[in-house]
C-alpha cells in the first residue's frame, strides 16, 4: 500500500501535500511513548499517535518511518507540520480513534511492524 492509498483507506486529510504519496507502506505500529517507537518499530511503517508535537516527527524520521497518522482527527502545530515537511514525512490526520485505525489497516492487510520489547518490568 502506498501513503495516497493510506489515506483514502482512513478517510484521512493529508497535512503536508507535497509529501510522497507514492512511498510504500510495509506495515503499522501504534504508539504515543516515543521510547516505545524507537525500540520496536521496524522500518517503512505507518505510525499511528496521538501526540501532534514535533517529537513525534524527529522520532519518525530516525526511525525511518514512511508516514504519520494523528488519531481522533487531531492537527499539529505549525512546528510539527514544517517539520514533516522538512523531514519530507508525510503527515495524516483521520477521523478515527487509534483501536480502529489499527482494525482497519489489519483487515486492509498491512501486518504489524512491531518488534517484541523483551524489558524485565514496565516502569
Amino acid at each position: 500500500m502506498n501513503v495516497k492509498e493510506l489515506v483514502t483507506l482512513i478517510d484521512g486529510t493529508l497535512l503536508n501535500p507535497s509529501a510522497n504519496l507514492m512511498r510504500e507502506i510495509r506495515g503499522g505500529c501504534g504508539a504515543d511513548l516515543m521510547s516505545d517507537v524507537l525500540a520496536s518499530i521496524q522500518p517503512e511503517a505507518v505510525l499511528l499517535t496521538g501526540l501532534c508535537n514535533p517529537q513525534v516527527v524527529r522520532t519518525a524520521q530516525m526511525a525511518d518511518v514512511a508516514a504519520i497518522i494523528l488519531v481522533r482527527g487531531k492537527v499539529p502545530a505549525r512546528e510539527t507540520l514544517e517539520l514533516a515537511e522538512k523531514e519530507h514525512i508525510a503527515l495524516i490526520s483521520s477521523p478515527f480513534g487509534m483501536f480502529a485505525l489499527c482494525g482497519k489497516l489489519y483487515q486492509a492487510g498491512l501486518p504489524s511492524l512491531e518488534r517484541s520489547v523483551n524489558s524485565p518490568a514496565c516502569d
